[in-house]
């Protein structure tokens, strides 16, 4: 099997301990400035003669445009171009921000002669106003042919469905008839006859709702022309790089001729994983040879912009008398709304990050579809499916622990993969395509369990059901894995060059939404190179002037861009090494580079400036410095331990979360501050999810509820005390011992909260999110049986 450059497991075998840089809580390299209000994020900009741009959207859910009449509004003073389908290009691209071949379907233009749901680009106006473009917008004369539409994963599957994606240019679909953006079908082993040979069985459906990202900065990009007559698009985006290459496919234009920039970004989560608003953005300033800027408004934002995927999701479990998982089947249908961006990969991930996790079960059977309808476009979302499945599995897992009569802490411990082992699912199915096979090197889930039991006092309290007045308080919980980057797909890059006062220049193609990777990525390569965090000058996001990196998504950027900065520092460490022998006179081996010297057995030392002093001006003289990649053979697991106490308030269905506690194997912490602010981050988010965050729909399929009054997300005030522990653990293939932490945190709170629902009031919810008219409900339904 290729190795892809990646150092023998057994060649990094470091302890947890005994680092200076790496381990410690250091303030973010861009914190003060961002309290400070000093970072530029895209809208604060203002460039001479910025032409605003507004986008006229369907009213429909499936329609033909029969034809457009522009005139008026490009009579309106003021105007400066008005694009339709009449004069943009007709290539179909995606606009999922993936590698290349990307696995999402060709299904998108830029403005089409036919709208898919309730928000479709129809036309855009670039005016010297805001007003005025959306002034011109309104006196546009679009005259449509409505078509039936297909307002559900059910109605999109019926025999006499409309085929929403007709046309013969589209490519990269399923099966376009049916409405089938993909279909995934693996095995392992025999399911049916697993499910024979098991002692006890059960089976659950379960259903998850629309939801939406809302980054407190909605998306927003400004394009224009720089001194040498080349596009700069200085978006708000998680990948850079995918924005230029299919902005470039998409008005075939010349990738030398493009240059994106993220500056500061205000969130993304995975709705900025998408190539939106950049390319009309670039053909307004190719056009009239003016900067454009295009900030979405919230409503926008939930209208158009990218959701999570709803699905329905059965899982059906088979297990031995004394709890050993025998058989696995789980079918995912997914509503991928009205194009197939992430469409594959998200359906694949339901099932490729959550049935490893419970490897003893000889017998798998995964299958689904992602499936076309006119609603709201889903894309990548934190949790890229995991979230999906684990809601199911783990209700399932633990409706199996009260049928056989065991703690569901304890099915979970006797069926967990573990360090050393493997599952089939690893190879058998991977994001959008077979995966690769793997071996976990590092897994402390067990203990992960142990600190969370403790914390939350599960011996103690699950199973009691303890009455206050009208509310009930209840115990859940739920196990977890995820996945650091995507093997032999993803890739990194990192540059490092050496400055006269020993200080060190990093300059990466990783995104930082927020996330704090800038600061992690710098504390790599401060730890390798011996120096503080203040020697290193972080620069990242540039596709001019950075290495490539695939950009923020599929938890990679630790593991897999910080693999590329240790090894970038590591060849400019041993150049360092190099150059100090010639001070000293004496031979590189023996000498240690550290706190800013480089000193030798003897006594002798250099400091880093007279060693960069010596090599750009004095003798053999080069600059030190070096650019290295990385791809990842493997993308190891991160695991979590999730555990809950609810209170159930039986006469309004109202759930309340008391406490939270969550225990977090991510390997070795760079910045355990910033790792545990992630996962709390992460549990705020799922714990919405559950509770509160729902796009309505409209029987026409349009948003009832495009603002942050009515879709309600956690304030400060919402959010339960949350206690997240790292446990100690560290992982070989990756840097300094790290892997993934960003996303895992997501997948957690659903099952964990519907368990603890359960033991609280004795009724199982099958549908996010628990609303406090679901929960009273179904506790009527269940007092009435």
């Amino acid at each position: 099997m290729p190795n892809h450059g990646q150092p023998p497991v057994k060649e990094r075998t470091r302890s947890v301990e005994g680092f200076t840089v790496v381990r410690h809580n250091l303030r973010k390299v861009d914190g003060i400035p961002l309290v400070t209000g000093k970072p530029k994020f895209v809208a604060d900009i203002d460039l001479p003669n910025t032409l605003y741009v507004k986008i006229l959207r369907s009213p429909y859910a499936h329609a033909r445009i029969v034809d457009i009449n522009t005139a008026r509004a490009e009579a309106l003073p003021g105007v400066a171009l008005v694009l339709t389908y009449k004069n943009t290009p007709q290539r179909r691209f995606t606009t999922a921000g993936q590698g290349y071949p990307e696995p999402s379907p060709y299904d998108t233009r830029m403005f089409d002669t036919k709208v898919r749901f309730v928000g479709d680009r129809v036309a855009a106006v670039a005016a010297e106003t805001r007003e005025i473009a959306e002034a011109a917008l309104k006196v546009i004369e679009v005259k449509y042919e409505e078509i039936p539409a297909a307002l559900s994963i059910d109605a999109a599957l019926a025999p006499d469905a409309p085929v929403i994606h007709d046309e013969d240019d589209a490519t990269g679909i399923y099966d376009p008839k049916h409405n089938i953006v993909a279909d995934v079908d693996i095995d392992v082993g025999n399911v049916t006859q697993g499910f024979t040979k098991s002692d006890v069985t059960v089976e659950t459906t379960c259903e998850l709702q629309y939801a939406q990202h809302t980054p407190i900065e909605p998306h927003v990009v400004l394009s224009y022309l720089d001194e040498d007559d080349r596009l700069v698009l200085r978006t708000s985006t998680q990948v850079p790089f995918h924005v230029r290459r299919i902005v470039a496919y998409a008005l075939d234009y010349p990738v030398r001729n493009i240059r994106v920039i993220k500056p500061r970004i205000g969130g993304g989560f995975g709705t900025k994983q998408e190539i939106l608003l950049e390319d009309i953005a670039a053909i307004v300033t190719l056009r009239t040879r003016r900067p454009a800027l295009i900030e979405l408004t919230r409503p926008e934002e939930f209208i158009s912009a990218r959701t999570r995927h709803p699905m329905r999701i059965r899982v059906k479990l088979g297990a031995k008398s004394d709890g050993t998982l025998r058989a696995m089947e789980m079918e995912a249908i997914s509503n991928t709304g009205a194009y197939g961006s992430h469409g594959l990969t998200v359906l694949s991930n339901v099932g490729s990050k959550t049935l490893p996790l419970y490897n003893k079960a000889e017998d798998v059977h995964f299958y689904g579809k992602a499936v076309y309808t006119n609603l709201p476009v889903a894309g990548a979302y934190r949790g890229y499916g995991a979230t999906q499945g684990y809601f199911a599995l783990e209700t399932a897992m633990d409706a199996l622990a009260e049928k056989l009569g065991i703690d569901p802490v304890e099915l979970r411990r006797k069926n967990h993969i573990r360090t050393g082992e493997t599952s089939p699912i690893f190879v058998k199915l991977g994001e959008g395509r077979e995966g690769v096979e793997q071996v976990i090197r590092s897994c402390a889930l067990d203990k992960c369990i142990d600190i969370g039991m403790e914390r939350i006092d599960w011996n103690a309290r699950h199973g009691k059901r303890i009455r206050d007045g009208s509310w009930v308080h209840g115990l859940g919980m739920s196990v977890h894995m995820q996945g650091s980057g995507i093997a032999r797909i993803d890739m990194g890059a990192a540059t490092i060059k050496m400055n006269e006062d020993g200080s060190f220049n990093l300059l990466i193609g990783a995104t930082d939404l927020g996330t704090g990777s800038d600061t992690i990525l710098g504390q790599i390569a401060a730890e390798a190179l011996g120096v503080p965090l203040e020697k290193i000058i972080v620069y990242s996001s540039d596709t001019d002037m950075t290495p490539f990196d695939v950009g923020a998504y599929a938890s990679s950027t630790t593991y897999v861009s910080g693999m590329a900065v240790k090894r970038a520092a590591d060849e400019v460490k041993a150049q360092i090494i190099k150059v100090a022998a010639q001070i000293m006179g004496t031979a590189p081996d023996g000498l240690v580079l550290a706190d800013e010297h480089v000193s030798a057995p003897s006594g002798k030392s250099t400091s880093l400036s007279e060693v960069c002093h010596y090599a750009l001006y004095q003798a053999d003289q080069f600059q030190i410095g070096a650019t290295a990649s990385f791809v990842p053979d493997e993308s190891p697991p991160p695991f979590m331990a999730s555990f809950a106490e609810v209170a159930v308030d039986t006469d309004t269905g109202f759930v309340k979360v008391v406490n939270y506690v969550a225990a977090v194997d991510c390997g070795t912490p760079i910045n355990p501050k910033l790792a545990q602010g992630q996962v709390e981050g992460a549990l705020a988010n799922g714990i919405g999810y559950a509770l509160t965050e729902e796009m309505l729909l409209s029987p026409h399929g349009g948003v009832r509820n495009p603002n942050l009054f009515d879709y309600k997300i956690l304030g400060a005030l919402d959010i339960p005390p949350i206690e997240v522990i790292l446990v100690d653990s560290y992982e070989p293939t990756g840097p300094l011992g790290a892997k993934s932490v960003g996303e895992i945190g997501i997948n957690a709170p659903i099952p964990t909260i519907a368990n603890a629902i359960y033991d609280a009031v004795g009724v199982r919810l099958r549908h996010t999110p628990f609303t406090p008219e679901r929960v009273l409900a179904a506790i009527r339904d269940k007092d009435r049986l």
